[in-house]
């Protein structure tokens, strides 16, 4: 694994959330960290079909607009009965001409498992793939999963996208039910997180 030597890091990203969590994970290192809007830089279309080819796309298109190294990441939940969707099309099911609309997306998921007559329980995953690119192109892939089941109806206020219908294993609340502290130690990012800690130890 090539160590991070650099202080300054591109989050391929127009999140301010996402950039506020890798901003405070990387905080100790001395590191900071820029994102898109920093550069106005436009969100690349995501063509690939796994995690890592769409997180490969983002980091590349930034690196290639303004030479920093950067750190990119793609996610979404995997469904074992609907063999692995939506996966990279995660975000999609829940387009609307009005904007994203996740109960939309968790209601077509529910109704595709009842229409194949899915057995109990219905299993699924969160994955989160990391990518953090070098400006010589040199790339380092981290990443993260967790698994559980899906319940229905949905339960819980807190969280975002399929959280409410998300149950991890060894918890008998929903992603959307847990306090957003105890959900973000236990995510699929946080996994693929703590494998990236290593590339920047020793780095402050």
């Amino acid at each position: 694994m090539r160590r991070f030597e650099g202080k300054e890091l591109l989050i391929a990203t127009h999140n301010l959330g996402k950039l506020d969590e890798f901003r405070a994970l990387l905080a100790p290192y001395g590191i900071t960290c820029r994102s898109n809007r920093d550069f106005d830089l436009p969100e690349p279309e995501e063509t690939e079909e796994t995690f890592a080819g769409n997180a490969r796309i983002k980091a590349r298109a930034a690196v290639a607009a303004t030479g920093l190294p950067a750190l990119a990441d793609d996610s979404g939940i995997e469904i074992e009965a609907l063999d692995g969707q939506p996966g990279v099309h995660t975000a999609d099911w829940a387009e609307t001409p009005d904007g994203r609309d996740f109960l939309q997306a968790m209601t077509r998921a529910w109704d595709a498992l009842e229409a194949r007559n899915a057995p109990e329980p219905r299993r699924a995953r969160f994955c989160a793939t990391l990518l953090l690119m070098w400006p010589d192109g040199h790339e380092e892939v981290f990443e993260g999963h967790v698994a559980g089941r899906l319940v229905w109806p949905i339960r819980g206020e807190t969280g975002h996208g399929y959280d409410p219908m998300f149950q991890p294993d060894g918890y008998e609340r929903t992603f959307a039910e847990m306090d957003p502290a105890e959900k973000n130690a236990i995510s699929h990012r946080a996994v693929a997180l703590e494998k990236m800690r290593a590339c920047f130890e020793g780095s402050a």
